[in-house]
This record gives C-alpha cells, sequence and structure tokens, in this order.
C-alpha cells in the first residue's frame, strides 16, 4: 500500500512536534542543500545532529558529525534523510534498530523509497518523502 502524501496539518503538526533531527547525508561544505538545510534547521531551535561517517568528529555550525544513527546521544524525533534513494532502505533499517524509534523518516526532495517507507509505516514510523523541511517551514508560515 503506498504512503498517502502529507496534509499541511500533518506537516505543521510534524514540524512543532519534533525537537531532535538526525540528518543522514549532511555535508560540511556550505554551498550544498544539506548545509543550508542543517544551518536553517538549527537556527530554528532544532537539536540537529548531522551524520556522516566521512567526517565523525569534525565540527560544523556549533556542533559535530556523528558516524551513524546509533551513536546520536539522545532519542531522535525524525531523521531527515539527504542521501540518494537508493540509500533510504539502509537508512531505515538502521532507525529500525533504535530504542525508541524514531517518529519521523523524512526524505529530501527527489528522494523516494516506497518500499522503504511502507517498512517504517508499519513499525509505526511516520513517513514524508520527496520534500524539504525548510521549503515547508517557509511555506506553511512558521
Amino acid at each position: 500500500m503506498p504512503i498517502q502524501e502529507p496534509s499541511a496539518d500533518d506537516l505543521r503538526r510534524i514540524l512543532t512536534g519534533v525537537k531532535t533531527i538526525a540528518m543522514v547525508g549532511a555535508s560540511p561544505k556550505p554551498e550544498r542543500p544539506s548545509f543550508g538545510v542543517l544551518h536553517f534547521l538549527l537556527e530554528r531551535g532544532y537539536r540537529v545532529y548531522p551524520i556522516n561517517p566521512g567526517q565523525v568528529g569534525k565540527p560544523i555550525l556549533g556542533t559535530v558529525f556523528y558516524p551513524d544513527l546509533a551513536s546520536v546521544p539522545e532519542p531522535i524525533d525524525m531523521v531527515d534523510v539527504f542521501r540518494a534513494s537508493d540509500a533510504v532502505r539502509s537508512v531505515v533499517e538502521e532507525a529500525l534498530v533504535l530504542d525508541p524509534l524514531p517518529k519521523v523518516i523524512w526524505t529530501q526532495l527527489d528522494v523516494r523509497d516506497d518500499d522503504a517507507a511502507e517498512r517504517a509505516a508499519a513499525a509505526g514510523i511516520e513517513v514524508v518523502m520527496d520534500r524539504c523541511p525548510k521549503i515547508e517551514y517557509a511555506r506553511l508560515g512558521f
């Protein structure tokens, strides 16, 4: 069964309800979209944990990079996936072993994996695909 597109109310609830975000695929390069979204979310008061195994321990925007979801030092409300669609399955599998489970898996623009999304949804995780939280934040008038 395909994942249902979230309504504006769903997106508003998610963006006001989450506090901790793990950003898988965060980049230290200011010209990359993930850097801009990381900066935006941090400025809005979210605790964002950048995940990039090639950058572990390096500083970025007042925080440091982590190697994987399991290394994040507190429960994760939302996993924001800034990777290609073929990486979503492994991110979901990694998220499914966390305790507690994240509340939301969110994939960025043009990033979709319906099978992985269905697996996450079956475990009780809300899924948003092919959207950017920064764009939705502005669109919803926060």
